[in-house]
This record gives C-alpha cells, sequence and structure tokens, in this order.
C-alpha cells in the first residue's frame, strides 16, 4: 500500500433500499473529491424493484460517472456475497485498490469519515480490518465494538440482567469504545474497512451467511491469522436502522427474529468452535433467557424481546440441525422476497 496516498474502493450492498443508496453516495461525494483515487461501488443484489433504474439515473445526474459504478449481481446472495462479487472483480484488475470500505446502503457518511480510517490504516500498517464509529439516526453516538461470542457471553445475552452482566462483564460480547482507537476482536459491517494484502490472506468473506455474522466470521479467521482488527471511533457514519425490514429499527417495536439470524448464529458456533460447544451455548443461551423471563414476571417488569424468540431459538438450534451447506437455508427464504442483505448490521 503506498503511504502517501492509498487508493480505496467503497462497496455498498443494496437490496430494495435505493433511495437510502442514492442519500449515501451524495454523502460520500465530496469526500471522494477530496480524496483522488476513491472509487465507490453499488452492488444490487437482485432487488427485482426500481433499484438499478433509480441508482444508475441518480449517479448520471449527479455527475458521479468518474467515481461509481453500479453492479447488479445476478442473485440476492446476501451481504459476504454482495460484497465479495465487487471485491474479487477489484482485486482481479491490474491495479486493485489497497484498501476496502464496506459500507451500508442506509448509512450517512460524516464529514472527514473516509479519510480518518484512510489515515489510521496508513499509521497502523499491522491493522488489516478497522470499523469506525456509528451514530443513530437522532445523532446519539453508539459508540461500541465487540468481543466474539461465546458462551459466557451468551448466558448474558439470554438472562439480560445488570448483575449477571456486570458479573460477566469480561465476557460480554458487545463493548463500550471510548472517544480514541482500539484494538477490538470485531466491528460491525456497517462500516468495515479491510486492507488488499489482508484479503489476499484471508479470500473472500463466507456466503454460507446470508446476513448477520459473516463479519464476526471473517474477523475471527483474521485473529487466528494474526491480523489485527481496531475501531476508530473518530471516524463517524450516521446509521439508520433496519430500515430494509424493520428487525432492529430503533422506532419500531419488536418483530420476530427471521430464520436468518438463526442460521447464521448456528453456522458461526458450529463452524468455529464445533457442534458440542455450539449445541453448549444454546442451551446456555435458552436456559438464561427462561431465567430472565421468569424474574420480570416475578418482578412485573416489562421485556423488549421480540415475539416467539424461544420456540423460534429451540426450533432452530444446534441441538436440531447441523450448520449446512452456504445458504442452502436461506436461499428457499430468499425466492420470498422478504429478507434484504442490506439490513442494519450490529
Amino acid at each position: 500500500m503506498t503511504a502517501a496516498q492509498p487508493t480505496v474502493q467503497v462497496v455498498i450492498v443494496n437490496y430494495r433500499t435505493p433511495r437510502l443508496v442514492v442519500d449515501c453516495l451524495r454523502s460520500l461525494e465530496p469526500q471522494v473529491q477530496a480524496q483522488p483515487g476513491t472509487t465507490v461501488v453499488v452492488v444490487d443484489n437482485a432487488s427485482g424493484d426500481d433499484s438499478v433504474p433509480v441508482v444508475a439515473q441518480a449517479i448520471a445526474a449527479g455527475g458521479y460517472g468518474s467515481w461509481a459504478t453500479l453492479l447488479p449481481a445476478p442473485v440476492n446472495g446476501g451481504f459476504a456475497y454482495g460484497n465479495n462479487v465487487a471485491i474479487s472483480r477489484a482485486m482481479a484488475a491490474a491495479a486493485p485498490p489497497d484498501l476496502f470500505w464496506l459500507l451500508n446502503p442506509d448509512t450517512l457518511a460524516k464529514p472527514g469519515s473516509l479519510r480518518t480510517l484512510t489515515d489510521f490504516m496508513v499509521a497502523h500498517p499491522q491493522a488489516g480490518i478497522c470499523g469506525g464509529g456509528i451514530d443513530e439516526a437522532d445523532g446519539t453516538p453508539w459508540s461500541y465494538a465487540f468481543r466474539f461470542p461465546g458462551l459466557l457471553g451468551e448466558i448474558d445475552r439470554g438472562f439480560a440482567f445488570g448483575p449477571v452482566s456486570w458479573l460477566l462483564s469480561r465476557w460480554r460480547t458487545m463493548r463500550h469504545i471510548e472517544h480514541q482507537p482500539e484494538r477490538v476482536d470485531w466491528v460491525s459491517g456497517a462500516s468495515m474497512m479491510l486492507r488488499a494484502d489482508a484479503v489476499r490472506r484471508l479470500g473472500p468473506m463466507d456466503e454460507g451467511y446470508f446476513l448477520y455474522f459473516e463479519e464476526t466470521d471473517y474477523c475471527l479467521r483474521a485473529a487466528r491469522a494474526g491480523i489485527e482488527c481496531w475501531y476508530e471511533p473518530r471516524s463517524r457514519i450516521m446509521h439508520i436502522a433496519g430500515q430494509s425490514t424493520g428487525v432492529t429499527a430503533k422506532t419500531a417495536r419488536p418483530t420476530r427474529v427471521p430464520k436468518y439470524w438463526f442460521e447464521s448464529r448456528r453456522r458461526y458456533f458450529a463452524k468455529n468452535h464445533g457442534r458440542c460447544y455450539a449445541m453448549l451455548t444454546d442451551v446456555a443461551w435458552m436456559t438464561a433467557y427462561v431465567l430472565g423471563r421468569l424474574r420480570s414476571w416475578l418482578q412485573r417488569r416489562p421485556t423488549s424481546w421480540p415475539p416467539h424468540v424461544l420456540a423460534d431459538f429451540f426450533r432452530h438450534s444446534s441441538l436440531w440441525h447441523r450448520h449446512g451447506a452456504a445458504n442452502v437455508a436461506a436461499a428457499a427464504v430468499v425466492a420470498t422476497g422478504n429478507l434484504a442483505p442490506s439490513e442494519s448490521r450490529e
């Protein structure tokens, strides 16, 4: 990578959110103009709506054609698949970019966000992955990065009780980040910069994940390969969470967790830690969840869990299923048009 001026390709994967993509491109324009050598690729994951003409018209009307490209994908293969489409094409080019910035379509890049991430990667050659800070739509900072999921973290997540969380704080998946860069286990794919050299070593993202856990899996592969992952909170994006399906939208009532979330979670644990460990984490989460709900009932406190979450968790557990082949479970649901790889990343 050229230290003075690395080249960057921004990758945005769209599924039926064309107007959000257009807003994202507008937010990127001044930063792209200020940082020569930056290009943007919008991968449309076979949306089947007006996404392609809307985005294409916006690129033409805005004069973005010198730096922005629309790349229609033949199928809706998920978040990892869409990013792989763009990255593999770029890596096969005569002059591949030095860096890739994976950016959700339901985001707006705040001023300086691209430059801050790029400068961080130049100053920290040992970093192969770096995530940026996220602000919610109302401007509230969402300053979290993550530890790799594990057994004790699943107990904390299932019980969802302050004293238990305090006892298990060292193993909680979510960790609060202050205002300075820190090395972390993994970062959100909503704003995630990859060094091309790291991509060469790791290969493509695992397309067996339709949505969720693919960036966690990729960062775990990086960690096992000795590649560092960092969080740079001074690079900020605004994230309009859950706009594709409303699953994680802050203003919406909790909705039923989609099948592909359970499929991805099961794949992550079984693939990376073995099926026995995956079954153990399932039993731990379900036990903690039942105890947590009992505590809430006795204390007459409301909960924010989505409907039918225990039954759905049990139904899709590793107790009954293996993690299976890539995207087999998601494929049947994709055909209904109800899934969106551009949904909010957490």
